[in-house]
């Protein structure tokens, strides 16, 4: 019997009409296996032409496409080839059984799934439900988790306007839009009930309840399973709680975790799902907890210890970032007025519950933290590298009870990234011909590491330079509108056809403008970045990109002055901006520079995944040893920024990794990148690109990630 979680019934919302013979498009376009599957994407782009390279999203072209073409599109082998090949391929792929690794590990059992809760996921740019690493590793959990056939369901909110759009005006400043998004034209459709109408919970507010519109986006053999407030049952400023993605607002930003967490846990019980461990990917989905602990109070008579042991037994709950604003705290009386009246009813006093929120043991009235109450409520904690555990647990651990057994402590589970998502076209062309359609497994075994440091260094480096031409061709698009919405001349326009060099060294940074990831460190001596751009013989170009949170003043400042130094006589040519930082910027990025730069200041970083994706595309790190990389480096997949320790003194810090940077980059980096043999190849480079991919990719790739998942958390919650 097929279980619930696999064969929830969806609405059609698109206005799509496809002839008989094409019909599987259908299936194909609301099945995110297309955000990781080339030849998918390829048959959108056949068929969508513009509306494709418009909005990468295929749902758009179906809607879009014209009906009066049908007929002559019907006649063409070949795109019909295409479209038999493919679509045969995600059926297979769907009907996975007993192929896929969860089946053949033995661990399919009767239990229900596993169902992971997550503020944001970043499948794809043509479904804006991020804003950036959080949502990105969620993403690629889920990915993972379909192909591993892993029983999983996502849950989250959908949001009308999603995360910002970003633009950069001509004196750098950062502007911010937030477009509307049409949900009958996203590759999501509305859950169904068992009478053929739509799936809508109830949320219980302070003096009234809140209605969520239930919406499905399928990942592959994986449900995401969304929330949307915006419904016409609901009051007009209600509807506005799933509006927009990380508000500002503390008494919105708390109705919308209220939404995710009990929403969510509603939600999964109106489509029949019941969850054997329930997983909180970071605090803010923490308070289904107290749903959770309700029905077990209310159901058996327990009182709360009781229902609290009993919920924390089957949750896992994943920490990230060690920065106080990541750790979500709320006013002690806002949180009051929200679940005064929902424990008063279960006879728990105001005093006890508020403990579970409570950072430390101490003094009453304390802001209520999420984080806590999610460290309080599950059996298994873990963070994302060996380091951030080591630091979390420094942090968190004081709230756990002695008597629990070392395996429910911290744990660490360094994240991964989804290869064949962040992997290039033209890099994946190659792996499958040295290790066949199965590549992203077989790259992740011995046989595949002996086979890419075998491999013909020629092939790699110029399915690498191909990947870079790519790149340049994006960033000049990219940089042509930006400047012309500037007020550039078409002459002056016409320069930028002649901008980034792809054969000049090629450096990326692109993250979340924090100022503890100190984007600003590689400017910190302009007259030695100055001689590094325009050597004559050695040049070095730099992309940058990335978002400032509208509140994050010191972001945007920051972001106005690196754009303003790109625009300078000494850098203008060789440092670029790249405006609105998404998923698609991303990925060119990483599948086109040579060397990924990371300088956040230890051990701020939770992970990092980004350098992870750049690697596995023959990228070489040079970072701080922070986050993931004290793991990965091996003293030749790229290089670790260190500069001498100043312990309390953040200045003198910087003044230290700022010139160990430099030094790295005159003394070793630039040197090795131009050393080339009779036949202009860079030998040595080569050597540390394979390096990179053979040691980088199977140690920090998802499916290790949600492999430890499943053995370390997962399966032992689920048995118990």
């Amino acid at each position: 019997m097929t279980p619930a979680w696999k064969k929830i019934p969806r609405l059609h919302v698109g206005d799509i009409d496809l002839p008989r013979e094409v019909a599987g498009l259908y299936d194909l376009a609301y099945n995110l296996w297309w955000t990781w599957t080339p030849e998918a994407r390829r048959l959108f782009s056949l068929l969508g032409g513009r509306a494709w390279s418009t909005y990468r999203n295929p749902v758009e072209v179906l809607i879009t496409f014209d009906r009066g073409h049908w007929p002559e599109l019907l006649e063409d082998d070949a795109f019909l080839g295409v479209y038999h090949s493919v679509t045969q391929k995600l059926e297979r792929y769907l009907e996975g059984g007993d192929e896929t690794w969860f089946d053949r590990a033995g661990a399919a059992a009767a239990a229900g799934p596993i169902a992971y809760f997550c503020m944001e996921y970043g499948l794809h740019q043509a479904l804006p439900l991020y804003s950036g690493g959080l949502g990105v590793l969620a993403g690629d959990h889920l990915k993972s988790a379909s192909d591993l056939g892993l029983p999983l369901v996502g849950v989250g909110l959908l949001y009308r306007h999603g995360y910002f759009s970003q633009s950069i005006d001509a004196d750098g400043r950062q502007q911010h839009s937030y477009p509307e998004h049409d949900f009958s034209r996203l590759p999501i459709l509305r859950a169904a009930g068992p009478t053929g109408r739509g799936v809508v919970v109830t949320v219980p507010f302070p003096d009234r309840e809140i209605q969520a519109q239930v919406w499905i986006a399928q990942v592959g053999r994986v449900p995401l399973v969304l929330l949307d407030t915006d419904v016409p049952q609901n009051d007009s400023a209600d509807r506005l709680i799933t509006s927009m993605l990380y508000t500002a607002g503390r008494e919105m930003r708390l109705a919308q975790e209220i939404v995710l967490g009990i929403g969510g846990a509603r939600a999964l019980e109106a489509l029949a799902i019941e969850p054997a461990v329930w997983h909180l990917n970071e605090g803010h989905s923490s308070l289904l907890q107290f749903d959770r602990i309700r029905r077990a109070m209310a159901a058996n008579g327990r009182d709360l210890e009781a229902a609290l042991a009993d919920v924390r037994r089957h949750t896992v709950f994943t920490t990230h970032t060690p920065v106080p604003a990541g750790n979500e705290a709320f006013d002690q009386p806002l949180v009051r007025r929200y679940f005064d009246g929902w424990w008063a009813a279960l006879g728990v006093p105001a005093e006890r519950w508020t403990q579970l929120g409570n950072n430390d043991h101490g003094e009453p009235g304390q802001p209520f933290n999420l984080t806590a109450l999610a460290v309080r409520t599950s059996a298994r904690i873990n963070g994302v590298s060996k380091l951030n555990a080591e630091v979390a647990a420094k942090m968190w651990l004081h709230l756990l009870p002695e008597s629990l057994p070392a395996e429910e402590r911290m744990q660490a589970i360094t994240n991964g990234v989804h290869a064949p998502t962040w992997t290039g076209v033209e890099l994946q062309e190659l792996f499958a011909r040295w290790f066949g359609e199965a590549w992203p497994r077989v790259l992740g075994s011995e046989t595949g590491r002996v086979a890419v440091v075998e491999g013909r260094d020629e092939d790699l480096w110029l399915a690498h330079m191909a990947q870079k031409r790519r790149l340049a061709r994006f960033l000049r698009a990219r940089l042509r509108n930006q400047f012309a919405r500037h007020g550039l001349s078409p002459d002056e326009l016409r320069v930028v056809e002649r901008m980034f060099d792809p054969e000049v060294l090629t450096i990326g940074f692109a993250r979340r403008f924090a100022t503890y990831k100190r984007a600003g460190l590689l400017f910190s001596d302009l007259i030695r970045l100055r001689r590094l751009v325009a050597h004559p013989e050695r040049p070095v170009q730099i992309l940058l990109a990335g978002k400032a949170h509208p509140a994050d003043k010191q972001g945007q400042e920051l972001i106005q002055h690196l754009f303003q130094l790109s625009q300078s006589e000494q850098l203008k040519g060789r440092v670029f901006f790249v405006e609105d930082y998404d998923l698609r910027v991303g990925r060119k990025l990483v599948q086109g520079v040579d060397v990924w730069m990371n300088t956040p200041r230890r051990p701020m970083e939770a992970s990092g995944t980004s350098g992870m994706k750049a690697a596995m595309n023959g990228a070489l790190n040079c970072s701080i040893a922070d986050g993931w990389w004290p793991e990965g480096f091996d003293g030749q997949n790229g290089w670790v920024i260190a500069g001498k320790e100043c312990p309390g003194d953040d200045a003198a810090q910087d003044r230290e990794d700022a010139s160990a940077l430099y030094h790295l980059l005159e003394e070793e980096i630039v040197p090795a990148f131009y050393e080339r043999d009779e036949k202009g190849f860079p030998r040595r480079w080569i050597a540390r690109m394979k390096e990179a991919i053979a040691t980088i990719t199977p140690r920090f790739s998802s499916d290790r990630m949600v492999r430890d998942y499943t053995e370390r958390a997962y399966l032992p919650l689920r048995r118990d």
